[in-house]
């Protein structure tokens, strides 16, 4: 016999549940295509409830928390192939999926280049220029882009160095201060390790620098300054795809700029790393 999917599971505990958790269960129900694009922090402010009161509901259907929920709702209304990219069908051959997914991530880098503010890129070189020491945190799909900013940072003459550990994130982070700058990469915003890290630093009294999805989300609320990038895929996957690529534009400009709020002492930097990685070469 199968199990019952979420959605029955939601349908089915709606009589026990309280007022605030049955407020919940009904939105998704009504809402469930609207669902699987939300952060935790959207479908609460939609729902007039807390974030708790979300996890809490998410646990009482079966899932571990909210993303798992995401994901199981996502198994029942979309189509299976979209979770390997949603552009595709199983119709596709090669070439079309090549078009689907170099299409995809050109939409994600011109829609976040748009998203990127000068504004925000200013004050993001600022608080990385008055800052003694700067951490760069992410994990999972987000760590490689998080030492891929470090290391540039550090090329350039920065005291940087990436954290992509939870447990090494949370006891660093709470152990910073106002001389320290910190640059958090999540694509969904809502992976509640990093965001813990991110809000002990945040009450340390480190500048944060936020390189997250367009929207509301836990993350932002402990940013002073928010690099936003746009992908498709937060409707299904649990992992970034074009988002990544989004984000490796981002930690370029924000590089780049840094890089030339000091062009000389940079060029000299830059020049100093290249000729210590050529005696690393044949």
């Amino acid at each position: 016999m199968n199990a019952p999917t979420i959605m029955t599971r939601l349908r089915h505990s709606r009589q026990g549940l309280p007022p605030t958790a049955s407020r919940i269960a009904a939105f998704i129900e009504q809402h469930p295509h609207d669902v699987i694009r939300m952060s935790i922090t959207e479908l609460a402010e939609q729902t007039g409830a807390s974030e708790g009161s979300v996890v809490g509901l998410c646990r009482r259907v079966g899932a571990s928390g909210f993303q798992d929920l995401k994901i199981q709702l996502a198994g029942q209304i979309v189509e299976p192939i979209q979770f390997i990219q949603e552009d595709l069908t199983e119709r596709d051959d090669f070439a079309k999926v090549r078009d689907r997914v170099f299409a995809a991530h050109a939409n994600s880098l011109n829609d976040t280049r748009v998203l990127l503010t000068p504004e925000s890129l200013t004050l993001a070189v600022d608080f990385l220029r008055r800052a003694d020491r700067v951490e760069v945190y992410g994990v999972g799909s987000s760590a490689p882009v998080a030492e891929d900013l470090a290391y540039r940072l550090l090329q350039l003459g920065k005291n940087c160095k990436p954290v992509t550990d939870s447990h090494v994130q949370a006891v660093s982070a709470s152990m910073t201060g106002p001389d320290v700058a910190i640059v958090t990469v999540s694509h969904s915003g809502s992976t509640s390790a990093t965001v813990y890290s991110t809000r002990l630093a945040h009450e340390a009294g480190a500048k944060i620098i936020g390189i997250t999805r367009l929207g509301k989300t836990p993350l932002a609320r402990y940013c002073d300054t928010v690099l936003n990038t746009v992908a498709n895929e937060t409707r299904y996957r649990p992992e970034a795809m074009s988002s990544r690529m989004a984000q490796l534009g981002i930690i370029d400009a924000l590089v780049s700029c840094y890089a030339l709020s000091n062009a000389a002492k940079s060029i000299e930097k830059l020049q100093l790393s290249a000729h210590v990685l050529s005696e690393k070469r044949f």
